[in-house]
């Protein structure tokens, strides 16, 4: 596999990327002003024009975010955000859920407690590739008789039969993950970073809409979870990040699996760039 992290600013990198080369882009952008990011912000419209340019017909752009809360309520930028992708041609595919099944504990006393996140799974026409996540059941029959009735337009009810393999039950759109230490990644290092996504979501969303030998980007490197994870899927990715530190955390953590990986592969390589 081949691997780039490029410590730049995103927008100048993917103007550079070739237009429709990017199978899939798994990120996680800074939520408003939530956190402090040594001081580094971005253009999310030239983001978004620049990740719709070079992302393959077919491709797919997973957008992790959530909102600041501010005076007790949220600021909305998500759903701009998923919007304005919209506007410049991707399709709101789906919108997932990222549930924190051990979130902080809240003290507001004029909301409910906080547990999730948004994944705008955001796509260039049709998903070239879908590998759904199941759940499997060795319990289960393997073939199951299932009746659903669905409204018309006219409010009668269209009733429906179909055969499904129960052992084999694929995911819902909300997933579940534990997060913090030694929940989201074993990588004492990725905790220099101050919002990492768990490494067990980067994988599913790589597995669900790529493929062996894809590029994968991830323009906001960050920990560099996504790298990591494409280099154990055998995916190429292209990772970019603004902060030297953060170059260089991702960089070492991804050493450390191509490393590994040498022993029962062809070896990887890891291009630097602008260190």
């Amino acid at each position: 596999m081949q691997h780039k992290i490029i410590c730049r600013d995103n927008k100048e990198i993917l103007k550079k990327i070739t237009i429709e080369s990017i199978d899939l882009t798994v990120t996680s952008p800074p939520y408003d002003d939530i956190r402090d990011y040594k001081g580094y912000v971005f253009d999310f419209e030239s983001v978004a024009k620049e990740l719709y340019r070079v992302t393959k017909k077919g491709g797919v752009v997973v957008w992790i975010v959530g909102d600041k809360v501010i005076n007790g309520s949220e600021s909305g930028s998500s759903f701009k955000q998923a919007l304005y992708f919209k506007e410049i041609g991707f399709n709101l595919h789906d919108t997932m859920i990222y549930e924190k099944q051990n979130p902080k504990p809240s003290f507001d006393k004029i909301r409910y407690r906080q547990v999730f996140e948004y994944m705008f799974v955001l796509t260039k026409g049709v998903p070239k590739t879908f590998n759904p996540m199941v759940k499997y059941d060795p319990t289960k029959s393997s073939v199951v008789r299932s009746s659903f009735s669905e409204r018309r337009r006219d409010g009668s009810l269209d009733k429906h039969h179909v055969l499904y393999d129960s052992k084999r039950v694929r995911l819902k759109n909300i997933w579940k993950y534990k997060v913090g230490l030694h929940h989201s990644s074993k990588d004492i290092v990725s905790f220099n970073h101050p919002a990492i996504f768990p490494e067990k979501l980067a994988k599913d969303h790589i597995i669900s809409w790529s493929n062996e030998n894809d590029i994968i980007l991830d323009p906001f490197l960050g920990s560099g979870t996504t790298s990591k994870m494409a280099e154990i899927l055998n995916r190429n990715s292209i990772g970019i990040d603004i902060s030297q530190d953060y170059c260089e955390n991702s960089y070492n953590r991804l050493l450390s699996v191509v490393r590994q990986g040498r022993l029962s592969r062809k070896p990887s390589t890891i291009e630097r760039i602008n260190f």
